[in-house]
């Protein structure tokens, strides 16, 4: 008998449109070993890997009539050729255009006939490097049933694993007269399939009666002379076309930072992202006088029976953050955010970074796929921008041997959020990797440097001599009055 796909999995292929795809992406940048790292050794690494996620092998059988939900069923024309694809930049290949490939990329949406995921290795970047590029669909990556492909390809040594040998044959795809029976079948047995058919039917009504509503009303107002109200610098329509920025850092400047004020890593990285919020838009004449704010949901580890387990060992929960792009000074702007998470810690629910950055193979691309759906599910919670950040193993990781220095998360778009920012700790560097909306933040690339810059600042913080506060101040300038007096008998 086939999986049906759970009602919150198929929100993500109905919600999905031409201007939003539903897929996660991950760039990661090797340097071969002696035995070089190309398209050959990583299709065999993916074939040696790939019987761990049966999923990736599976495609989407539609019921007929939509009596039922769509069911997972083995693709019987499973090409492995198709989906660990070959690309190449001309020699030397620089970042940038390293970049540019990535951004055309991840702007298409994946085939629904086929499983949904994408492995593309690029070759040709100077210095003898490579690049991978993942793509998988939100509705594919659940952290449940399935983790990212990307987790299992990695090994911790340059010697790979020894695997045993996969013997994998596709079952039969059921026919059309069978998926109709099956849905009968669970309908009859599970009231709960009716439920679920209903509710999604119902809400792929209301998001096309949403989308026919807005281009309504833009109509109307283009009639009328009358234009809608400014949308904001980081909330308005997508198009089909993505940017993507990112930057490398020092995990060390952080720490320094945390030793020096206080808070976590993870506070550290949020106040850079509002210092470079804040810088980015002022180099863009953005009035801040009535954006005091911009909130974030930043999807966070915690144990909590309530809320779907994952494969990982904990759950993922929304949270919600103010990044105070107001504030002039990078301390006081670090010591808003550590108070919004230090709230969070003291509920008893939060994971600690270095569990995380423990479990085995590397979770992070896993834990991005689920925290973009989080982000997805707290749209109608009204956020600006989505932030995930990931803590990754601190020692280096391998794919055939050729070691893994450097690694991108690459968010996807949800409508009407034209920025998605995702953070990865690994090796000693904290990676951002940014995706905007090409048409709407032109100046994305803009961005990427305030973040470089906003973390210069608050390094800058930790060697300058600051003043004492407080009554601590107001002490000394007391016991120095008194020595001088003393001094003066």
């Amino acid at each position: 008998m086939s999986e049906r796909l759970r009602a919150r999995d198929l929100a993500f292929l109905t919600a999905e449109t031409t201007t939003a795809p539903r897929h996660n992406a991950t760039v990661e940048i090797f340097q071969p070993g002696e035995s070089g790292f190309d398209h050959d050794r990583l299709l065999a690494l993916v074939s040696d890997r790939i019987s761990f996620v049966p999923r990736y092998r599976q495609r989407l059988a539609v019921v007929p009539g939509g009596l039922a939900n769509p069911v997972w069923v083995d693709d019987e024309q499973f090409d492995l050729d198709y989906h660990v694809r070959r690309s190449a930049l001309p020699r030397p290949g620089t970042d940038d255009q390293l970049r540019e490939l990535v951004s055309r990329i991840v702007s298409r949406r994946l085939d629904r006939n086929r499983p949904l995921w994408e492995i593309y290795v690029v070759e040709g970047l100077e210095g003898d490097r490579v690049a991978l590029l993942y793509k998988s669909h939100q509705a594919l990556v659940d952290g449940v049933h399935t983790v990212d492909l990307g987790q299992l390809l990695l090994d911790r040594s340059p010697e790979p694993r020894a695997l045993d040998p996969d013997d994998w044959a596709p079952r039969a795809a059921p026919s059309s007269v069978g998926l109709v029976a099956e849905a009968v079948r669970d309908s009859v047995t599970s009231p709960g399939t009716i439920v679920e058919t209903v509710s999604v039917a119902a809400g792929s009504a209301l998001r096309t009666a949403d989308r026919a509503n807005r281009r309504t009303r833009a109509v109307a107002q283009a009639l009328t002379g009358r234009r809608p109200r400014r949308p904001g610098p980081v909330i308005g329509p997508l198009s089909q076309h993505r940017r993507v920025v990112t930057v490398e850092t020092r995990l060390a400047d952080y720490r320094k930072i945390r030793e020096v004020h206080g808070g976590t890593v993870n506070d550290v990285i949020l106040a850079c992202l509002t210092g470079a919020l804040r810088a980015w838009l002022m180099t863009r004449a953005e009035s801040l006088a009535g954006l005091r704010q911009l909130r974030a949901v930043v999807p966070v580890s915690v144990i909590d029976d309530e809320l779907e387990a994952t494969s990982l060992g904990s759950q993922i929960a929304a949270h919600f953050v103010e990044l105070p792009i107001s504030e002039a000074s990078p301390l006081v702007r670090l010591h808003q955010v550590s108070y919004s998470f230090q709230a969070h810690a003291e509920t008893g629910r939060s994971v600690a970074a270095n569990r995380l950055a423990g479990i085995a193979g590397f979770a992070p691309t896993t834990f991005h796929a689920i925290g973009s759906r989080v982000a997805s599910d707290e749209l109608r919670r009204g956020y600006h921008i989505s932030v995930t950040n990931v803590p990754g193993p601190q020692s280096p990781l391998y794919a055939a041997g050729a070691r893994m220095i450097a690694t991108y998360p690459v968010p996807p778009l949800h409508e009407g959020h034209p920025l998605a920012i995702g953070v990865t700790s690994y090796d000693g560097k904290v990676f951002y990797g940014l995706t905007a909306d090409r048409d709407a933040l032109p100046d994305a690339d803009l961005l990427g440097t305030c973040v470089s810059e906003a973390l210069d600042e608050l390094l800058a913080t930790t060697t300058a001599k600051r003043a004492p506060r407080g009554r601590k101040r107001a002490a000394s300038k007391v016991g120095r009055t008194a020595k001088r007096a003393k001094g003066d008998e």
